[in-house]
């Protein structure tokens, strides 16, 4: 799981999210992150993104809730390390997993310098899928204020799929759901179809307007920084 969100093949359902979300994310971190910087991944799962950030010279470290490997984040939502401490942090489908923005979006201020980035991108139209609870969908606008309201001003926004290609997508989860389960030649026909879906919804998301597509994205990525006091 860890190599394929960073390296999607086109054979994955949601291959063309995860290789545009992959692309920015080295895109936004090359050109925003100081390297030798400190990185925290608040959130960071099976942390996915690690080696492509360490291969830009970023000091990354991921934080999550239990585990092995990685920081311990508390049940007060606090990660064991100074105010102040990272250059960036990086928070990768997580906000519409929080239950409590207020305490999340703190502690992203308190470990950011301030002249430290936020990269982090969320969801604005995808199926429920609780880790363990799924709360939220945003829009561009919403997410903007949500953000701005918790301290935290958006500098850039990228939109990650649009309409039509995530019907053709969500179609996709769907179909591979179903077909994994035929006896034997159930993951072979799941993986087929999905590279004919994949294509199909690439063809369509070049045929969409752009200013659709950023109203309306399937995932969106935001490079934000700490407001001002």
């Amino acid at each position: 799981m860890r190599q394929r969100r960073a390296v999607p093949r086109i054979w994955d359902t949601d291959w063309l999210i995860l290789r545009a979300l992959a692309r920015l994310l080295r895109e936004e971190a090359s050109a925003h992150v100081r390297q030798g910087s400190l990185m925290v991944d608040l959130g960071c799962g099976d942390m996915p993104y690690a080696d492509m950030m360490r291969q830009m010279n970023i000091d990354y470290c991921g934080a999550d809730i239990g585990g092995d490997g990685f920081l311990q984040i508390d049940e007060q939502g606090r990660v064991p390390l100074a105010d102040g401490a990272a250059g960036a942090v990086l928070s990768v489908q997580v906000l519409e997993h929080v239950r409590d923005l207020d305490a999340y979006c703190g502690e992203i201020r308190r470990l950011l310098r301030d002249d430290g980035v936020l990269l982090l991108s969320t969801h604005g139209t995808w199926l429920y899928h609780p880790h363990p609870e799924d709360h939220r969908r945003w829009t561009r606008t919403g997410l903007i204020v949500d953000l701005a309201y918790r301290g935290l001003e958006v500098e850039d926004v990228h939109a990650i799929v649009g309409p039509l290609a995530t019907t053709t997508l969500i179609r996709s989860t769907g179909f591979s759901f179903i077909l994994r389960r035929v006896p034997i030649i159930g993951g072979i026909l799941a993986s087929s179809l999905a590279v004919l879906m994949n294509l199909r919804a690439q063809l369509e998301d070049r045929i969409t307007p752009a200013h659709i597509r950023d109203d309306n994205a399937c995932v969106f990525l935001v490079r934000a920084r700490k407001a001002a006091a």
